[in-house]
């Protein structure tokens, strides 16, 4: 019973804490541009927080829930060739997730996440709570290693790859100002 208070708590805080997500909704809404989503390990999770900022039909234009490496070729482009050689949890198969999400979308940013929330299906080389991220344009592409505490439950994982996930998008967004 403890340790489920403190993981509610853990679960409450992080929540609470999430502001990422309203400056990148305002940031593609100041700049009018589009954004598809294509996630794996987050399940939707980014999609439902940027969607939670008022306006955000003028911003979102397609997302995807691509658990399956076979809705990630078939939806997104991945190459099979790239799932069978570096496995769908890497830099390779996340930045093909965002070539492709780009491609058939038409949308000014793309972004997508693969990776291992938990408790199983992680290994000694790619572990629980590793996720890749990437964000990207028709000009640039960007891919981030995420590690989170693999002790953590996987509903906190999830919402952790969700906020490094909106932050990398929202600095990629920044840098577009400059």
């Amino acid at each position: 019973m403890k340790d489920n208070i403190f993981t509610y708590l853990k679960l409450f805080n992080l929540i609470s804490g999430l502001k990422e997500h309203y400056s990148a909704g305002h940031l593609l809404l100041q700049k009018q541009k589009t954004l598809s989503i294509a996630e794996s390990c987050t399940g939707g999770l980014i999609s439902s927080l940027m969607t939670d900022v008022s306006g955000s039909s003028a911003y979102i234009h397609s997302n995807f829930v691509t658990y399956a490496n076979e809705a990630k070729e078939k939806y997104l482009l991945v190459k099979p060739d790239t799932i069978e050689q570096y496995g769908a949890v890497s830099v390779q198969t996340a930045g093909e997730m965002v070539k492709g999400l780009l491609e058939i979308t038409g949308s000014d940013y793309a972004l997508a996440t693969t990776g291992i929330a938990g408790p199983t299906g992680g290994s000694a080389e790619k572990p629980v709570g590793l996720v890749y991220i990437g964000v990207g344009t028709k000009d640039e592409m960007h891919v981030h290693k995420y590690n989170a505490d693999p002790n953590l439950p996987r509903i906190i994982i999830k919402y952790l790859f969700a906020k490094q996930a909106i932050k990398l998008l929202t600095d990629v967004l920044k840098e577009k100002e400059n």
